[in-house]
């Protein structure tokens, strides 16, 4: 099927613009600011803001809830909220664990109405040239690091490291162990630092949970522009606010935040799954997203 989205005032971080989308099928055919084709059915997205539909990150689904649990959380944490696809991983004490486990979260998540990915946590010690050689095998889309002490950073081969990557180039993600807000800010400074120097593909901050991820997080990933994109090429996966003066001038992630109430449609790969507060969930919709090749789109 084809039709236009026209008058779209799409907004992605923190510029709005407004332009007419060409849909063929489940995907994005053209970006034009105005598409002239009588023959071709049209929708009017004046009255909303639209948005890419969100990618989250969330550790802590509950993989072995029951269906009606698990369809509950999805739905709250996700489908409301103008997510179409989660990232999420899996805590790793041995090398040898990395494929069971992956499996058996695939396993788990057959169910999911949204696509999802499957990254890894790991403590700093596993981090080794053969597990990256692992991870590189499994597609992971990137590795998060425990650190639990910005001193144990020195005397990692980075070098070696880097060279493991590569060509793959996964981003390394840190997750900060420590409590102290001082503390913390030396970890992450340390960890920038090594990061830019040793040129590792990685994300200099730690990630906020059940927030959307960034577009440049989400193109170190290998996910950008295939997903949270209106690009050409991207599938038709958006979300439809109804405008107002007071959302007008905010950006993406206060829009998440602070009007979710204004959030009135969900489309999903060209399928509505929310409209106003009905919501569709659909089983098993969701697929596995094994990602190509991190970082090979230029911002």
């Amino acid at each position: 099927m084809e039709y236009i989205i026209e008058n779209a005032n799409i907004l992605k971080e923190t510029e709005l613009t407004k332009s007419s989308l060409l849909i063929k099928g489940n995907h994005i055919a053209a970006k034009y600011a105005q598409i002239q084709h009588k023959k071709l059915m049209k929708m009017n997205a004046e009255p909303f803001i639209m948005t890419p539909s969100y990618v989250l990150l969330d550790s802590s689904i509950p993989l072995n809830a029951s269906f009606q649990e698990f369809r509950k959380y999805m739905i709250e944490n996700f489908l409301l909220k103008g997510c179409t696809t989660l990232l999420t991983y899996i805590t790793i004490s041995y090398e040898s664990e990395l494929t069971k486990k992956i499996n058996e979260t695939k396993t788990a998540l057959m169910n999911s109405p949204i696509d999802f990915l499957i990254s890894v946590k790991v403590p700093l010690r596993l981090l080794t040239p053969s597990f990256i050689r692992k991870c590189k095998r499994e597609r992971v889309p990137a590795i998060f690091l425990e650190v639990d002490n910005h001193s144990e950073l020195i005397n990692i081969p980075w070098g070696w490291i880097r060279e493991s990557l590569f060509p793959y180039n996964c981003p390394l993600v840190p997750i900060i162990s420590n409590e102290g807000k001082k503390e913390a800010r030396g970890a992450v400074s340390k960890w920038k630092g090594i990061m830019e120097n040793e040129k590792i593909p990685a994300i200099y901050e730690e990630l906020k949970e059940k927030q959307p991820l960034s577009l440049q997080v989400l193109n170190k990933m290998g996910l950008y522009p295939l997903k949270s994109s209106l690009l050409h090429g991207a599938e038709v996966s958006y979300n439809l606010y109804l405008k107002a003066r007071e959302i007008m001038n905010v950006d993406e992630a206060a829009l998440f935040l602070y009007h979710s109430n204004r959030l009135v449609v969900t489309v999903n790969k060209g399928k509505v799954i929310r409209a106003g507060e009905e919501v569709l969930f659909k089983p098993g919709y969701g697929e596995y997203v094994r990602v190509r090749t991190p970082s090979y789109f230029a911002l």
